[in-house]
């Protein structure tokens, strides 16, 4: 499928691809912070609260120990350490292939954090440290790098004032008409100078060009209106080469354009913000409100962008009469919005598996569809629902098999370009690679799924070690 972006940000074991916006989920586990100070403070809320947020739509964790917000008191090394290592690891244990990220300017805590499963460094100093170069130069994170106009290193910019006549009237008349907004041109040299630089530094020392991520800085020392001039230059950024963040969220200019004066009112601001990064090319997108964001990214892209990608869906029964479950189910997937089947592999018999009592009838569908993997997920579970599926209690963790019998199963296996971690979905699906209930209905559909499967990172498992085994063709579903 073509894309119309082809960027990809290569994070540690994690290849994010940007052909669509990305979120970054904001988890401040501090006391002070200027809009959530406190709120997940407590290790075991913190977890709770980024677990929560990776079913919500974020694609990443950016966990901070340390306030920056203005007035802020530094936290030394070791304190911000005690606040964030306790949730960097409950984080990667609870959701293995998470994409954490974590937001320090120590290189020793970066370095601890990369240790325990983080794969990005969000450095708010720019990788001026030469220590903090030193640790993304012997590991293969994700590093981004952000401006900083901080006080003691700050250039002054002026309003020029605008003489519309080219000709000197006779009387030299005072005018007080002035540009709205500072000259763009001086700010851009600087903040673009800037992370030029240290990009570059970073490497000369080894990094690679793709593991680097610019930010220009959004609040940090910046009045409202420098704020205004940086953001609407975003495409000038893009011009550069890296991929670009919009870290606005809740920030005091996104406040001062639209007269909220509370923080935490300022979401649907930071929308209207984000929207227009996004027009300009900015594509990870550092936000409070993932939940809002993900709805609101995720309708103004199936509208705004025809974004076909391909995924693959198992299927399975075990009750009633199977090969008319899977048929309906398969009609109902087709009537998914922005969804179509393209294909269905042969029914298979294979054996009972994760604890189910009776033999299991199974399919794979090859669909096209432009909704996002939680949206689609979701509509799954409105099928299985539909068709009177009855769950364990409440819906188990994806990552572990569920042992109730069940008149239709969907699981959604892959999805083109998409990585995803949480509890809701995870994908690709993290037992994809044992399934032979999967892996042997995948065969009907193309020419090799095991090193179609494995080029796309899954673990696939030899024959005699996978679980579920097929053990006899089924015939083919009716369902167009």
């Amino acid at each position: 499928m073509l894309r119309e972006e082809y960027a990809t940000w290569q994070c540690g074991a994690h290849e994010l691809t940007l052909s669509r916006p990305r979120i970054m989920g904001i988890l401040n586990v501090t006391p002070d912070s200027f809009s959530d100070g406190g709120d997940n403070f407590d290790p075991d809320a913190a977890i709770a609260r980024a677990l929560q947020m990776l079913d919500e739509g974020a694609d990443i964790i950016d966990v901070g120990g340390e306030s920056t917000r203005p007035g802020h008191e530094p936290v030394s090394a070791d304190e911000e350490a005690e606040r964030v290592a306790p949730v960097v690891r409950g984080i990667i244990k609870a959701a293995p292939s998470a994409i954490v990220s974590i937001d320090t300017r120590h290189a020793d805590v970066a370095k601890m954090c990369l240790e325990l499963g983080a794969s990005i460094i969000n450095d708010v100093s720019g990788f001026t440290d030469p220590w903090m170069q030193q640790v993304a130069v012997e590991t293969d994170c994700g590093c981004v790098i952000m401006h900083w106009n901080q006080p003691d290193a700050q250039t002054t910019t002026t309003r020029r004032s605008v003489q519309l006549d080219s000709i000197k009237p006779a009387r030299v008349i005072q005018s007080s008409r002035r540009f709205t907004l500072p000259e763009e041109a001086p700010i851009m040299r600087e903040i673009m100078g800037f992370l030029g630089d240290q990009a570059r530094t970073l490497m000369r020392a080894g990094v690679s060009r793709n593991r680097l991520c610019v930010d220009p800085g959004a609040g940090f020392d910046k009045t409202a209106d420098v704020n205004i001039v940086v953001q609407r230059a975003t495409r000038k950024l893009v011009s550069m080469g890296y991929p670009v963040m919009a870290a606005v969220s809740r920030k005091r200019f996104v406040g001062a354009i639209s007269g909220e004066k509370s923080a935490t009112a300022r979401d649907a601001a930071t929308l209207g913000v984000c929207v227009s990064a996004i027009e300009s090319g900015a594509r990870i997108l550092r936000v409070h409100d993932v939940k809002g964001t993900a709805d609101f990214i995720n309708a103004y892209w199936a509208m705004a962008k025809k974004d076909q990608r391909q995924a693959f869906i198992a299927i399975g029964s075990n009750e009633g009469d199977r090969i008319e479950n899977l048929s309906e189910a398969v009609r109902l997937i087709d009537k998914i919005p922005l969804t179509c089947v393209v294909a269905v592999s042969h029914v298979y018999e294979t054996e009972p598996a994760y604890g189910i009592p009776t033999p299991v009838a199974n399919a794979v569908i090859e669909v096209r569809t432009e909704l996002h993997p939680t949206v689609l997920m979701g509509e799954l579970r409105s099928v299985e629902d539909s068709m009177g599926r009855k769950r364990e209690g409440k819906d188990h963790d994806v990552k572990e098999a569920g042992s109730e019998s069940r008149i239709i199963d969907c699981d959604l296996c892959w999805v083109e370009d998409e990585r995803h971690a949480g509890q809701f979905l995870t994908l690709p699906h993290p037992r994809l690679g044992e399934r032979d209930f999967v892996l042997v209905p995948m065969e009907d559909l193309m020419h090799d799924p095991v090193r179609f499967l494995t080029h796309a990172g899954v673990d696939v498992l030899i024959p005699e070690e996978r679980v579920g085994h097929v053990t006899a063709e089924l015939g083919t579903l009716s369902w167009e």
